[in-house]
């Protein structure tokens, strides 16, 4: 319970943030996540393929 009430807490603060930062920068940053997010579930995939811990 408290883990949900600490996310939807860091979600506002997120929110409100880019509310106010221009369309511009928020559109970057959203695509500078999306790029992360990508490579992050290449790297996964190929890891499990090999049959190796990334740990």
């Amino acid at each position: 319970m408290l883990f949900l009430v600490a996310a939807l807490l860091l979600l506002g603060v997120v929110l409100g943030t880019v509310a106010h930062a221009p369309l511009t920068f928020s559109v970057a940053a959203g695509l500078v996540i999306a790029v992360w997010l990508g490579v992050f579930a290449i790297r996964e995939r190929h890891g499990r393929h090999r049959g190796t811990s990334a740990h």
